[in-house]
């Protein structure tokens, strides 16, 4: 099917050159085409250009965007949207003044999540997962990376794998699992922490190998949760198994975690709350990419990533939403993107860029997705008509889209 859309307002995001992402002073630049038009053939990007290039629409589903903005999908590359239940209670805890840390001590946190998705079928988690999946993409995300991690146990984690495994099948949207067993330690290992270490290294990864159930690994580097020396070995037995790490990092404490996922060539490295001079000296020049997960910050009242200090040093970054049930229960990235603004004053650009080409490389898609380029995915946003797409970010609350493509069909 061709699909032609005719007298686009600003068509952002336009790449004639492929790149991989984009870094410092770059991310100020949004490239974009005023009165344009775009040409979907199939699920790709076909064409594109000023209206005045526009092609015949003979054959076409012609669509009038006077008015809107047309921008890639969302790409967003750290999200738990697999999981049982929910964590209402605990957020009510935090209105009360128990700390993230107070809440895991009392079996709060992720050990909850763990104990209600053992006790939860599969059929149920991915009835609930689903839900999640494709509200998600009606908001106009495109792309997504979901991990495992509040399994536990090898069946557990096996079964969440599982589940993202299927929602890759029955969606057409792009989507990357990632194995975070290390995301906890279960309480009977609160003690052992070699045993757990052993039964990921020994009983998971290599379960998830044979059954090609993920494409990356990830591990919470965290004072109190996996240590540099803990990470590092997990990180390593991942990759024996072709895993690449994208790992959790300096979320509340600077303990020299990044310098150890630079070494081991890490795609990404996420949270960043907590970002010291050294932490960016490592990622400068480094294949990987810092993403920072803004709304997280918002939910529980943390600092946000940097990225001034970052972007200023000459560093990329991501943004991606860590949709979770205890520290950031939603997946919205239009919300990702204001908050980025308006928290962590970034330029609406850089925003952009942020939550589209680099969050795209952040989950090793950037070939295929992230910006509007010949021969990518046709994963396209329409905005409801704006004055500019500053309103985006600006108008923080409100659902600016009018509609959603992913991979050249249209999300009800």
């Amino acid at each position: 099917m061709k699909i032609l859309i005719q007298n686009i307002k600003e068509l952002l995001q336009v790449r004639e050159t492929p790149v991989a992402k984009v870094s410092g002073a770059e991310m100020a630049v949004l490239p974009k085409i005023d009165h344009a038009f775009l040409l979907i053939e199939d699920d790709r990007i076909a064409d594109f250009g000023p209206m005045a290039d526009c092609p015949s629409s003979e054959g076409c589903k012609l669509i009038d965007a006077t008015g809107k903005t047309v921008l890639p999908t969302w790409c967003d590359s750290h999200t738990h949207i697999v999981y049982a239940g929910n964590r209402e209670q605990e957020f009510v805890d935090r209105i009360n003044g128990l700390s993230y840390e107070e809440i895991a001590s009392r079996g709060g946190g992720i050990l909850n999540s763990a104990k209600k998705l053992q006790e939860t079928s599969e059929e149920e988690i991915y009835n609930q997962s689903k839900v999640r999946l494709e509200e998600v993409m009606r908001q106009g995300t495109g792309a997504v990376e979901i991990k495992s991690g509040y399994g536990l146990t090898v069946e557990a984690e096996l079964k969440m794998l599982r589940v993202i495994k299927r929602l890759s099948e029955n969606y057409p949207i792009a989507i990357k699992a990632t194995f975070l067993g290390a995301h906890a330690f279960p309480s009977e290992y609160k003690e052992n922490h070699e045993g757990y270490i052993d039964l990921i290294i020994n009983e998971m990864l290599p379960a998830i190998a044979r059954k090609n159930l993920a494409e990356y690994v990830d591990a919470f580097l965290e004072t109190g949760y996996f240590s540099v020396a803990e990470t590092e070995r997990i990180i390593e037995a991942g990759k024996q198994h072709g895993l690449i790490p994208k790992i959790h990092v300096n979320q509340f404490t600077a303990i020299n975690g990044i310098e150890a996922c630079v070494k081991h060539g890490a795609l990404s490295v996420d949270h960043l709350e907590i970002v010291t001079d050294e932490d960016i000296a490592v990622l400068k020049d480094s294949i990987t990419m810092p993403v920072a997960l803004p709304s997280c910050s918002y939910f529980i009242s943390i600092p946000y990533t940097p990225a001034r200090k970052m972007l200023q040093a000459g560093l990329p970054l991501a943004l991606a939403s860590d949709f979770n049930p205890g520290t950031t229960p939603s997946g919205n990235m239009n919300f990702v993107v204001a908050t980025a603004c308006i928290k962590m004053k970034m330029t609406p650009e850089e925003a952009i860029n942020a939550a589209t080409i680099n969050g795209a490389y952040a989950m090793g898609i950037s070939d295929t997705h992230g910006s509007i380029t010949k021969g990518k995915k046709a994963n396209i946003i329409i905005t409801q008509p704006l004055t500019s797409y500053y309103q985006l970010p600006y108008a923080f609350g409100s659902n600016l889209i009018d509609q959603v493509l992913i991979e050249g069909q249209f999300i009800q």
